[in-house]
């Protein structure tokens, strides 16, 4: 239990004392901080409840708390706020709790099994900047929900099965005709046939056999004949997918591990095949599937449902699965082997009717446990400056490796060459820009779209993850520098500066709570640049390394370590690494 927690659970109590009943209490920060720390607002609620005027409650309460030495300044303000603040000497025993253990300072949530979807990467075809977003806020709530821990699993669920795949091998059919793949009378092992193929082709295949297919329609049939042939595993065609999908993951994990980002689990599509006649099987068993023009679809619209909803589409006209039908088998897939508690999706904003579609089908066709909580967790886009989705000059939509590029060039600009040693220069240039966009996409609410300038995010200076690098290092340096000096005990808060950095210490677990109920990094990324700089206006103001008062020296690198430790917490939560120096 977190210490504002166990305060809260104290106010609680002695409201209870006072003769009144609540449910449950919670501290709200002072809107007035001249009249105190916090404010008491259950005044006014319990005055309906108990038909009595709400200042005499607030007067009762207050006697209540004087009896409490952890409260000072216990006033009473308008109709019967009570305002309050917390001792000095309980806000040294609560900086020595976190000085033992940062966990002291955090709430964890009631135990459950997450499973979350956020990777969606398609096979053979170029991360672009779309993909940052659901990777950066998909790894970051997992180390969240670790963090306050649950335990969470992370899906890249790549897209693996579609007719892209089936245009991709198509192309490399039309471009390398005599391939053992496509030879019938082949009969020895595909292991050792070495592809002529990168995955940088792979990734110039796929737009151009789409833009065939798109103005041929004999280019187009046949891809939905090469994409039908190794769906059901046709030797040689389905031998080919699988390299084809093995070459391009490698690359995946590649762009993904400079973002910091790890999947437990790298499942794709594909996977949930074995599961579709099983799905199949379950939907027509339970009389919910009908055929619409050949198709066989599943009518999702509830009783009484006025707004427009479309049915779900579980086999197109051809025989062939389509994405809701694997979105399905997938849930089926991780019902079975991981018996989940709840299942997150993190996809765009465009994805949200395609999600409520599968789960209403889903619950129509009982194949979750009921008590399994589904999500979907949208978002906005990444912008340039111009307010439209980040592309190239000459339109294209920008490939996130690019961006990286970009940002690693911009990054460059402002690192101090004469303290990083010339072998970590390719390392820390890598780490700051990471820190930049990361920092700046997890920033702003997960569902608004937001303006990405790489210049002013990689600047040391304002609102940046560079900034939050730099001052996270700088703490280390004096604390390193200190190594010989106690550090063990707080015993004196010294000044209103070091009390700010108390008192904002002390918002973390609501801030974790809030993050993690809201699905959204923003309020963690605006509270660890808070912290960081209400830390440096303190360290400005207090010469902690000449200091001749050893217990306020002390105290002060208390003090320094226990944000030093929560930096790293929260920047590891939304996956920033820290270099030595920069």
């Amino acid at each position: 239990m977190s210490i504002i927690k166990s305060i809260e659970q104290e106010i609680e109590n002695h409201i209870r004392k006072a003769g009144y009943e609540i449910e449950e209490f919670t501290l709200k920060i002072s809107d007035r901080p001249d009249l105190g720390d916090y404010q008491i607002n259950d005044s006014m609620p319990l005055a309906k409840k108990y038909h009595k005027n709400p200042r005499d409650i607030a007067e009762d309460i207050k006697k209540e708390l004087e009896t409490n030495t952890k409260f000072i300044n216990i006033n009473i303000a308008g109709p019967g706020f009570i305002n309050i603040s917390l001792a000095d000497g309980f806000l040294i025993d609560a900086v020595n709790q976190m000085n033992i253990d940062i966990n002291n300072n955090i709430d964890k949530k009631p135990p459950r099994k997450i499973i979350m979807d956020y990777g969606g990467a398609n096979v053979a075809k170029s991360l672009h900047v779309g993909h940052l977003r659901s990777a950066n806020i998909g790894e970051a709530l997992k180390r969240l929900a670790k963090t306050l821990g649950c335990e969470a699993i992370g899906d890249a669920h790549l897209g693996d099965y579609g007719r892209p795949l089936g245009l991709v091998l198509l192309e490399i059919q039309k471009r390398y005709p005599l391939l053992p793949y496509f030879d019938p009378n082949y009969t020895g092992s595909y292991d050792d046939i070495k592809l002529p193929i990168t995955n940088s082709d792979l990734e110039q295949i796929y737009p151009e056999a789409s833009l065939k297919a798109k103005n041929d329609e004999n280019y187009l049939e046949e891809s939905r004949i090469m994409t039908s042939r190794f769906q059901n595993h046709e030797r040689g065609y389905y031998d080919l997918w699988k390299k084809v999908v093995e070459i391009s993951k490698e690359d995946i994990k590649t762009v993904y591990d400079q973002l910091n980002v790890y999947f437990e689990l790298w499942k794709g599509e594909s996977d949930a095949e074995e599961y579709i006649e099983e799905l199949l099987k379950i939907c027509k068993e339970k009389k919910i599937t009908q055929k619409s023009e050949g198709a066989l679809i599943i009518d999702i619209k509830k009783e009484g449902e006025t707004s427009p909803m479309p049915p779900l589409l579980l086999l197109k006209s051809n025989g062939t699965s389509s994405y809701e039908t694997t979105d399905l088998a997938t849930i089926m897939e991780r019902q079975q082997k991981y018996k989940p508690d709840e299942i997150w999706y993190l996809a765009d904003a465009r994805q949200q009717l395609h999600f409520e579609q599968v789960f209403r089908a889903s619950r129509m066709a009982n194949i979750v446990d009921e008590h399994v909580k589904l999500e979907y967790i949208g978002f906005g886009t990444m912008n340039g400056s111009d307010g439209k989705p980040f592309k190239t000059r000459d339109g294209a939509v920008m490939s996130l490796k690019n961006l990286i590029d970009l940002v690693k060039d911009e990054t460059r600009k402002h690192l101090n060459y004469d303290i990083v040693e010339k072998d970590k220069v390719e390392e820390t240039v890598s780490l700051i820009a990471m820190a930049t966009l990361k920092y700046a996409d997890l920033l702003p609410f997960r569902s608004t779209d937001y303006i990405f300038n790489p210049a002013k995010f990689s600047d040391v200076e304002g609102k940046t993850g560079p900034y939050l690098l730099y001052s996270t290092i700088r703490m280390k340096s004096l604390l390193t520098k200190a190594s010989g000096l106690n550090q063990n005990n707080y015993s004196i808060i010294g000044n209103l500066d070091s009390r700010d950095v108390i008192m904002t210490l002390l918002k973390l677990p609501t801030i974790l709570t809030k993050s993690f109920d809201l699905k959204s990094l923003n309020d963690i990324a605006d509270y660890v640049y808070t912290l960081t700089s209400k830390y440096n206006k303190f360290y400005a103001s207090n010469k902690i390394l000449i200091e001749k008062n050893q217990q306020l020296q002390e105290s002060w690198l208390v003090l320094t370590n226990i944000v030093y430790k929560t930096n790293l917490l929260l920047l590891d939560i939304l996956g920033l690494k820290v270099p030595e120096k920069m």
